[in-house]
């Protein structure tokens, strides 16, 4: 048995309990958790709406982002031994445990080596947020002399998104409050803008969500990215538009955590508090905010 945090279908809060670990796939890695990060989609899990949205009942597990060491493997899992400290995103939302628990398993598809030099506790803070950050990038193409405009550059995933679009050849401009100026620079963005500009920008990758509105900040013929929000963006004026979830990708995430390694991305955490003290990250994340992520550590 393991402690796990839970959502169930009577209960607004996440629950913390006994549970039976799910057994071993022949793909799969058993994982001792050393961090799992609290995301704003947990809060929605954990309150019941996201599970009206993915049409789930009954109890499931909490969380996307781990860290961890791998204390078994299946059958036909190559490239990791128990031992290994790994890093992972945990994308199935009808498992019973997922990331936030003592004991998880997870495709070893979806996790990648922790590099040596990244802290094992902060590294929870990346899996789901710079890999969805550098989906959205990689979905622009080839910065080719572009400009682009990051919404939400202070955030979890806006903050990752200036760092890899820079680090990719883009000429970057952050949307952020005026106090985010220095990490959105550190970060690699050549400004910072505190209101949405007209339409002088090649392409936006909309880290806050803003959908409909950061289209006026683009150039007839430009391109979105963005993820799913309540009233998505639609094309107008030529502009491509694209709304996508991240997808488990264990060979970029190594790609992403060999960039925190060597300083090009940043793991920004706000908080750790034990698992069994869950319900103060929840409510700071639910509060909004956070410059960072609240991590559960086991």
């Amino acid at each position: 048995m393991a402690l796990a945090l839970v959502s169930k279908p009577d209960s607004p809060a996440p629950a913390l309990e006994e549970v039976t670990p799910p057994p071993l796939g022949p793909g799969d890695l058993r994982v001792r958790v050393t961090a799992a990060s609290v995301d704003p989609v947990d809060t929605l899990f954990a309150g019941g709406l996201a599970q009206a949205i993915f049409g789930l009942t009954g109890t499931v597990g909490l969380g996307l982002s781990l860290s961890g060491v791998v204390t078994a493997t299946g059958a036909e899992v190559t490239g990791f031994s128990a031992g290994d400290p790994v890093a992972a995103v945990h994308g199935d939302f009808t498992a019973t445990v997922r990331a936030q628990a003592e004991e998880t398993v997870v495709p070893a598809a979806a996790a990648a080596a922790l590099p040596a030099g990244l802290d094992p506790v902060d590294a929870a803070a990346l899996p789901v947020n710079a890999l969805t950050a550098a989906q959205l990038v990689d979905r622009l193409g080839p910065a080719d002399g572009r400009t682009l405009l990051v919404t939400g550059a202070a955030g979890a995933v806006g903050g990752y998104a200036v760092a890899l679009a820079a680090h990719a050849g883009w000429a970057v401009t952050g949307l952020a409050r005026g106090s985010d100026r220095d990490f959105v620079l550190r970060a690699g963005a050549r400004e910072l803008v505190t209101e949405l500009p007209g339409p002088s920008f090649d392409a936006v990758v909309d880290g806050a969500v803003l959908h409909a509105a950061a289209l006026a900040a683009i150039r007839d013929g430009g391109t979105f990215v963005g993820v799913p929000g309540p009233a998505p963006a639609t094309p107008e004026r030529g502009i491509e538009v694209t709304i996508m979830s991240v997808e488990p990708d264990g060979a970029r995430l190594a790609e992403l955590l060999a960039l925190a390694a060597s300083g090009v991305l940043e793991p920004r955490v706000a908080g750790r508090v034990p698992l069994a003290e869950a319900a103060t990250a929840y409510d700071k994340v639910a509060g909004g905010g956070q410059r960072g992520r609240w991590l559960l550590v086991p």
